[in-house]
């Protein structure tokens, strides 16, 4: 996905990102919010789908139980969510300071 060879134009480059952030936002099924995308989760649709995936998981055990050998995986909302969590952050610098 990412272009190997660089972008000949300024404008290639900005489609490029473009491009790049519309997926992200809308097609990425991030892992740190359970698998929704940034755009769901930001418009609150998160909730509904991963209470659906709970009762989706919960039908497949109680119908599969042999198929179990762990608990289900866990579907609640994420809270708050950090981009790079153990490195200090610049108000935690400034207040250290």
């Amino acid at each position: 996905m990412w272009p190997a060879k660089g972008f000949a134009t300024l404008e290639e480059a900005r489609g490029w990102v473009q491009t790049f952030m519309h997926w992200y936002n809308h097609g990425h099924q991030h892992s740190k919010i359970r698998f929704v995308t940034p755009a769901q989760r930001h418009r609150g649709e998160d909730k509904a789908i991963l209470a659906k995936r709970t009762e989706v998981y919960a039908a497949a055990k109680a119908a599969h139980p042999e198929r179990w050998t762990k608990k289900m995986r866990d579907w609640t909302p994420i809270g708050a969510v950090t981009l790079n969590p153990d490195k200090p952050t610049w108000e935690n610098t400034a207040l250290a300071a």
